[in-house]
């Protein structure tokens, strides 16, 4: 079953998105993400199956970043 998460971020710009796609691009449970740099919270939407919302969190905190489940 795939599930939605949203967290928010501090990737805040194409180069930051750059910087976490291929973390999160490896991740084979990830089956779609992306980030919304135009709202104030920076909101990374991950769907995923078989994976939880703090495994995501370490993925982007491994890449430099923070995320925090809304």
């Amino acid at each position: 079953m795939e599930t939605t998460y949203k967290f928010k971020t501090n990737i805040n710009c194409s180069g930051c998105v750059a910087a976490v796609t291929p973390h999160l691009n490896k991740t084979a449970h990830i089956t779609h993400w992306e980030v919304d740099t135009t709202d104030p919270a920076k909101v990374l939407t991950v769907k995923a199956t078989d994976t939880d919302a703090a495994e995501i969190e370490a993925i982007v905190k491994k890449a430099g970043f923070t995320a925090e489940q809304l």
